[in-house]
């Protein structure tokens, strides 16, 4: 079955040039040109991913991006023309699981796309069936959810990777570069800081108070590891 996504970007070069190479690409791609409608799309289509644009008229990416994520956690690449790092780390901290800066290879954007679906579909196996157990948090690597306390917890993919990995061998330092690769992949790798805002978000879905994290706690100098408190 073909991977949906849905474009939404007002610009009808771009919109078209993406659109015609991803569908070459064996993908499902359905578009629009303005937040207001792009939003209304993606609630009813319910696509495997999202590529969306940071300007957009009626409603921007950003205020899509924060919308879908009070109730998806639908995987969310921004098309920014901004290339600041604090723009981009913005799109990230709004709940963006990637970014492509404007203008941008066809090629890179389907590799990230196809890295951002892997981590959708993919993940850290545990031998119980897929379910890991620390705490308050039971982790489903099978359906990709996280319960804290039963209630469901809604994590990004990249979200939901970095705990995965982390929770699957708790007490041990993961490098902020051993996260992006075993996280995110091998095209991240110059990323490195950006592992820092996935896990500023993270804290503050998954701690009682993300400022003293005790699940997912800082190693000064290391990176981070999961503090299992079982």
């Amino acid at each position: 079955m073909e991977p949906k996504i849905i474009l939404v970007d007002d610009e009808p070069e771009i919109l078209n040039l993406v659109r015609d190479y991803l569908v070459r690409e064996g993908f499902n791609v359905l578009t629009e040109m303005n937040g207001i409608d792009g939003l209304k799309r993606i609630e009813i289509e319910k696509p495997d991913l999202v590529l969306l644009d940071w300007m957009l008229p009626g409603m921007s990416g950003i205020e899509v991006c924060k919308k879908l994520r009070q109730t998806s956690s639908i995987p969310i690449i921004m098309l920014t023309a901004k290339s600041e790092e604090v723009d981009r780390v913005l799109g990230l901290e709004f709940g963006a699981d990637d970014y492509m800066v404007k203008p941008f290879s066809l090629r890179e954007l389907l590799a990230r796309i196809r890295t951002v679906l892997r981590r959708t579909l993919s993940g850290v196996q545990d031998p119980n069936g897929g379910v890991i157990r620390r705490g308050e948090l039971t982790i489903d690597g099978l359906g990709h959810r996280v319960w804290k306390k039963g209630e469901e917890i809604q994590l990004t993919p990249t979200e939901f990777k970095i705990l995965q990995l982390l929770a699957s061998r708790p007490g041990v330092a993961y490098s902020r570069l051993q996260l992006l690769r075993q996280a995110m992949g091998e095209e991240y790798l110059y990323y490195e800081r950006s592992i820092d805002t996935h896990v500023s978000n993270l804290r503050r879905k998954v701690e009682d108070n993300p400022a003293e994290p005790i699940y997912v706690q800082t190693v000064f100098g290391v990176g981070y590891r999961f503090g299992d408190p079982s």
